[in-house]
């Protein structure tokens, strides 16, 4: 089970943090705590310059990287109605049938 971190910090009241700093202060002493502090303060920083390091680097790859550029289709479009296409070719006549009768 993984619990965030932040609501669990964000919910603690000024009694909750008192009581759990007296326990840190029982288990590890009070000539300790300051070490404990001064090395959690630099891991956080450490930890901050390598998550900003990473996020640099993928941003400056993806700005270095070509861009590709595929045309763009545009679908043909209909003449208006009434008019003949510019490019179409010439259609052949249709045959004539001569049904004259001579009286």
């Amino acid at each position: 089970m993984n619990i965030p971190l932040t609501p669990l910090l964000a919910n603690m009241t000024p009694t909750t943090m008192i009581f759990v700093f007296f326990i840190l202060l029982m288990m590890f002493g009070a000539k300790k705590l300051p070490d404990l502090a001064k090395g959690l303060g630099q891991a956080i920083r450490e930890f901050s310059k390598a998550k900003n390091d990473v996020h640099d680097e993928i941003m400056r790859e993806a700005n270095s990287q070509p861009r590709i550029e595929t045309p763009v289709q545009t679908a043909a479009v209909p003449p208006p109605a009434g008019t003949q296409p510019a490019a179409a070719a010439p259609q052949p006549a249709a045959p004539v049938h001569h049904t004259e009768t001579h009286a």
